[in-house]
């Protein structure tokens, strides 16, 4: 269990739990045969979690039995667009790869209450405490699970949960967004139709062709090759940063000379910075690794294909190392580091390279693995997934979101230091960065003047209320769902990656 900043625990009343199929009758069941690269993200369980204050008075006919409402009666004709995740995720008992029965057998929808807490009063400068402890628990065979819980302030939240094995981040966001268009307007956009077959966008070649350098860049996810659990859990602290418009452009700015810097490139620079600074004459090097989405870089085919691509629901990213001496990174102008981030985002031809990674996983899916880099051996490595490119629509009727966070579980025990940055669901410009470093690096940051990267705080950083407002909370919230509960879930003590 963990606490909130007033040291109360936080305790989600399970109110109900249900089971939504699609409408649409004329899906026939089918199994889903997972692509390659969704095989390299097994037993990986993946959310956003999505955190809603209470509407201004301009929003018509809100109380939370209409937000349940919403999804009761919305899920089954979203379901109908995104089938799989109405299904099962199984095990072939032939080849012992994971599939998705696509049968109907209908997404969680899971309704809570979180008795006596206001949003504001959750500590949100760790990502734990105001995250996984409203996460409630949900099967390994689940596709997807939607968890919906009232606050006592009147705000909300709702969790999409799902497993990484059928999705990346940008998939996810399409997913988030999509539910809410389809909430508002009751249809999806031309664009905005997903694909979810695997075979549109990479298919293994006959016979299976891969570099040795890319053979060479993974290694089995086996115990033998893995830090201790100890060190894995110990070596890191979590942090919840933010940082607006302004200062990403005066970031941006100083990281520009001949050829502009993107914001991601600016940014990767100054953690790059941070990170050797902290490093100094521990190691020689230290590494930078980029989490690389496809949909952006994959260009070549007729527009057919790319169209495809761009709307593919799947797993389609690839990973990315850059290395430097410590001293050279640190000598460095942050205009040089940038540039050595470009070219390090840039160098590969990432047709060919998702290609041979498809070809790789073909000769090796009988055993799980993992990108060695990540494992936290060798030199220091930082790693970044940068998900501020696609913007969730996160209205579903009832407002934007404050915030609405990507979450990872990984189950490896990873030693590696990793920031995952995520835009605001608004359109102010603000990003999030939620880090997972050593705890040399968060003190660098948050010593480092001017300030870059901010603690996240419940009013200057996402517009809720103070905790003392619970004095003025809509006590009926708390009463209306006193029916059919079970015990509280209380919060797990797992790791976020």
């Amino acid at each position: 269990m963990a606490s909130v900043n007033g040291g109360r625990d936080v305790q989600v009343r399970v109110v109900s739990r249900r089971l939504v199929k699609a409408s649409d009758t004329s899906i026939d069941p089918h199994v889903l045969h997972l692509s390659n690269l969704d095989l390299l993200m097994q037993n990986i369980r993946a959310s956003t979690f999505c955190i809603y204050p209470k509407p201004s008075t301009g929003v018509v006919g809100f109380d939370f039995d209409a937000v349940v409402h919403a999804f009761d009666s919305g899920l089954p004709s979203f379901l109908n667009h995104f089938f799989p995740f109405a299904g099962r995720i199984a095990t072939n008992p032939s080849s012992g790869i994971p599939e998705v029965h696509c049968h109907n057998q209908g997404a969680e929808l899971v309704v809570g209450h979180a008795a006596g807490v206001a949003l504001a009063s959750l500590d949100y400068g760790t990502l734990g405490a105001a995250v996984r402890c409203v996460h409630l628990p949900y099967g390994d065979d689940v596709a997807l699970s939607v968890h919906v819980v009232s606050f006592a302030c009147g705000g909300f939240t709702v969790a999409w949960c799902t497993h990484h094995v059928l999705l990346d981040g940008k998939s996810l966001s399409s997913l988030v967004s999509a539910w809410s268009q389809l909430a508002r307007s009751g249809t999806l956009a031309a664009g905005s139709l997903p694909c979810h077959d695997r075979a549109a966008v990479f298919r293994p070649r006959s016979p299976p062709t891969y570099s040795a350098s890319l053979d060479d860049a993974f290694t089995p996810l086996d115990g033998k090759f893995q830090v201790n659990a100890l060190t894995a859990n110990h070596s890191f602290v979590e942090r919840l940063y933010c940082i607006d418009a302004s200062g990403l452009e005066r970031l941006r700015a100083a990281a520009s000379r001949d050829r502009g810097a993107t914001r991601v490139q600016a940014l990767s620079a100054y953690l790059w910075k941070a990170l050797a600074g902290v490093v100094g004459e521990a190691d020689t090097h230290c590494r930078m690794g980029w989490r690389v989405d496809g949909r952006s870089r994959i260009v070549s085919g007729d527009p057919e294909r790319r169209a495809v691509v761009r709307s593919y629901v799947g797993n389609l990213t690839t990973y990315v190392v850059g290395e430097e001496s410590v001293q050279e990174v640190m000598r460095m102008p942050l205009a040089d580091v940038a540039a050595m981030v470009r070219e390090a985002i840039d160098a590969p031809a990432y047709e060919e390279r998702f290609q041979e990674v498809v070809d790789w996983v073909e000769e090796h899916k009988n055993q799980r693995y993992v990108e060695k880099a990540i494992l936290g051996l060798w030199s220091p490595i930082l790693s970044v997934t940068a998900l501020a490119s696609f913007r969730n629509d996160t209205d579903f009727g009832f407002g934007h979101a404050a915030m609405a966070v990507p979450t990872a579980t990984a189950t490896a025990r990873l030693c590696s230091g990793y920031v995952q940055v995520f835009s605001g669901p608004g359109d102010d410009g603000t990003w999030f960065v939620n880090a997972l470093v050593w705890p040399q690096l968060a003190a660098a940051l948050e010593a480092d003047e001017p300030r870059v990267l901010r603690a996240v705080t419940a009013a200057e950083c996402l517009g809720l209320s103070s905790a003392s407002q619970q004095q003025q909370c809509v006590s009926a919230s708390s009463d209306k769902n006193k029916d059919g509960g079970t015990a509280p879930a209380r919060c797990a003590g797992i790791r976020q990656r």
